[in-house]
C-alpha cells in the first residue's frame, strides 16, 4: 500500500503505452492491440494544463490517467483512458486517480468532469457509478458518462 501518486514524464511514455495495451486487451477480451500513434501523447507534456496522472509501486507505474482539460462554451476536464495492471486492480488505485482529477478541477475551477465507458467494461462501469458519475447519453457500445462537482 506504499503506491505513490504524481504526474507522468516524457520518459513514461512507453510504460504508459504499455498499460494502455493492456487495458484494452482487458476491455476488448483480445491479445489483439495496438498502443497509441507516435507523437499522440505529446500533448500532455507540453506544460499546459493537460497532463497524466500516475500510480506508482517504487519505481514502477502500475497505472495512469488522462486528463484533458476543455474551454469550450461549457468548461470541463475528460478523462481519458485510465488502466490499472491487472495485479493492482480492485485496490482503490483508479479511484485515487479520479479523485485526484477532481481535486484538480476543483483547483482550476472546472465545474464538470465526464469520459465515455464501454459498456462491456463492467468493472469501470461500477467505479464510476459508485464515485457519482451518471449516464449522461446512451450511445450504442459505450455510455457518454458526467458528474458536476
Amino acid at each position: 500500500m506504499g503506491w505513490t501518486y504524481g504526474k507522468a514524464q516524457r520518459k513514461d511514455i512507453d510504460r504508459i503505452n504499455a498499460l494502455f495495451i493492456e487495458m484494452l486487451q482487458t476491455i476488448y477480451r483480445t491479445n489483439q492491440a495496438e498502443g497509441y500513434p507516435a507523437g499522440a501523447l505529446d500533448r500532455f507534456f507540453d506544460g499546459r494544463d493537460e497532463w497524466i496522472s500516475i500510480a506508482t509501486d517504487g519505481d514502477e507505474i502500475i497505472a495512469f490517467l488522462s486528463i484533458e482539460v476543455h474551454h469550450e462554451d461549457v468548461e470541463y476536464i475528460y478523462l481519458d483512458d485510465l488502466s490499472v495492471t491487472k495485479a493492482y486492480r480492485n485496490k482503490g488505485i483508479g479511484t485515487q486517480l479520479i479523485r485526484k482529477a477532481e481535486a484538480y478541477a476543483h483547483e482550476i475551477n472546472i465545474p464538470a468532469i465526464c469520459f465515455h465507458v464501454e459498456k462491456s467494461n463492467d468493472a469501470a462501469f461500477r467505479l464510476y457509478t459508485r464515485l457519482g458519475y451518471e449516464i449522461h447519453e446512451d450511445q450504442g457500445h459505450r455510455y457518454f458518462m458526467h458528474k458536476t462537482l
